[in-house]
């Protein structure tokens, strides 16, 4: 039976964490792709241990002759878990990490998704404003395209002016609508690391709360709250997330002050300004939710211009400096500021996910394997019960069988001397009865009737039918003389000897 984990050496074990602490170190959102590629892997090893175990199982109770070492109900067991540890993996293959983008109207959540993938995905700014959910998802392909909610058509679009007139042309769409962005891995790394990024209509223009978070909040792993930093927070904003608290345990939130760069028109206001929204931040997150502590609170609310980086990226990736160009004083600080969220929102991305999405299935792969190895337990402990059963059988059997040959060794030689008895007493009987019948030979000859003749011819007949009457009545005294006193000797010592067998 092959073992489920398999504990490596020390000097491959420090190459590989060396590796997997590379990975991590790189980017935090390496580790949440390092703990699937881990956790699949195991479920690869968990469901080939099972398949071998059910084989092993069902073979065992089909060939069981006697007293089966196992039940029906235990193979049967073990054939649903080896169905649930593949429907596990399927569900594990198609993890992601997934992160929702709300706020009001136009605060600009497009703006910053886009500027996290460093490229203009989504429309944004003048004039478009999302009026569906938007979800961002890499692709394999060279291509990007969409996938509206309810088809598999493949729509292709090449430009954000192209899928901002498919979102427009599409009449069917409406807030509660969900339209699957497919963006190309090879032209964002963010997205090759399983990453979802889902963007929002404003939380002030619908009163359907509570199906969104039916339909597109239970499973993410992280809310981002975009909100202008031109204002502060509002009711809507407020009673969203309350709802969403409401429904997930201690969710993950991030609050972006978005448009900060306008402070810096009044220079004079913008510690205040900051101070204020601090507190009031703080204040939703620990007081009003409870997800936080204060301590906590500092590494979750930004102050950002999601559109300076956003121009700065794609100057930057056009091979222009970052900081060309028109942008307000302050503008390293505020990148400095987005970039930071970027690895505070990683960090917590990865190990929300890596909770969320696989401490389920690996505390299921846990009892699975450990009901699978009381099977085992149960079913060697119930071979090595049989085992000694039928070693004392076999001893039994043999004591018994040596007591048998000794038995019929000494039947064997008591009955050999019981034949030479009724040999002997054979041979004294046909003696006696051969002398008895030699005296009373001339009984035997007086009763010969045939007339004799003296003639040579007639003479030999004569004689020759006297041998034979002889000879007959010889056999046939000899024969009443003996023959019953000899089968009652022969069937007495048979039937002893067939007694003493049977016993």
């Amino acid at each position: 039976m092959s073992l489920l984990f398999i504990r490596p050496t020390a000097k491959n074990s420090t190459k590989k964490d060396k590796r997997y602490m590379a990975d991590v170190s790189a980017s935090p959102l390496k580790h949440f792709v390092t703990a699937k590629k881990k956790i699949n892997g195991i479920f690869d090893q968990l469901g080939a241990y099972i398949q071998e175990s059910y084989n092993f199982l069902e073979e065992t109770y089909q060939n069981a002759e006697l007293d089966p070492v196992t039940s029906e109900e235990q193979v049967l067991e073990v054939k649903g878990y080896l169905t649930n540890v593949k429907g596990i993996s399927e569900i594990l293959a198609r993890r992601h990490m997934k992160v929702a983008f709300f706020g009001r109207t136009s605060n600009g959540k497009s703006t910053v998704i886009n500027a996290m993938l460093w490229d203009k995905v989504l429309p944004s700014g003048i004039g478009h404003t999302t009026n569906c959910f938007l979800r961002v998802e890499g692709s394999d392909g060279n291509e990007a395209y969409l996938l509206t909610d309810g088809s598999e058509e493949k729509k292709s679009v090449k430009t954000v002016m192209q899928l901002a007139h498919a979102l427009h042309q599409d009449e069917l769409l409406d807030s509660g609508s969900l339209v699957s962005v497919m963006w190309p891995n090879s032209k964002c790394s963010l997205l090759k690391d399983d990453l979802v990024l889902m963007d929002s209509p404003g939380i002030d223009v619908t009163t359907e709360l509570d199906s969104w978070i039916d339909k597109f909040c239970l499973d993410a792993d992280v809310f981002v709250l975009v909100a202008n930093s031109e204002s502060t927070l509002m009711q809507t904003e407020k009673q969203f997330f309350h709802k969403v608290n409401e429904r997930l345990s201690r969710p993950n939130i991030f609050i972006l002050n978005n448009r900060w760069d306008a402070s810096a028109s009044e220079p004079e206001y913008m510690d205040e300004v900051r101070r204020q929204h601090m507190e009031r931040c703080t204040s939703f997150l620990v007081d009003e939710l409870g997800v936080l502590d204060r301590t906590q609170a500092g590494d979750r609310i930004f102050f950002v211009s999601a559109k300076e980086v956003l121009n700065a990226r794609i100057q930057k990736a056009q091979g222009m400096p970052e900081g060309g160009g028109a942008l307000a004083e302050g503008f390293q600080v505020r990148m400095f500021e987005f970039q930071n969220f970027e690895r505070r929102f990683e960090e917590c991305i990865s190990q929300s996910a890596v909770k969320t999405k696989f401490e389920q299935h690996t505390m299921r792969a846990k009892h699975i394997a450990e009901v699978l190895r009381q099977i085992m337990e149960s079913v060697h402990v119930a071979a090595q019960e049989q085992r000694v059963y039928c070693l004392e059988k076999r001893e039994e059997f043999r004591d018994r069988l040596e007591f048998i040959e000794k038995q019929l060794e000494l039947l064997a030689e008591d009955y050999r001397m019981k034949i030479k008895q009724i040999t002997d007493e054979v041979e004294h009987q046909v003696s006696n009865a051969m002398a008895e019948e030699i005296r009373r030979l001339s009984v035997l000859v007086d009763d010969f009737q045939m007339e004799f003749h003296p003639s040579p011819v007639v003479l030999k007949v004569y004689r020759n039918e006297l041998h034979r009457h002889i000879e007959e009545g010889l056999v046939r005294n000899l024969s009443d003389r003996c023959s019953s006193t000899i089968s009652v000797s022969l069937q007495t010592t048979q039937q002893e000897m067939i007694g003493k067998v049977n016993v």
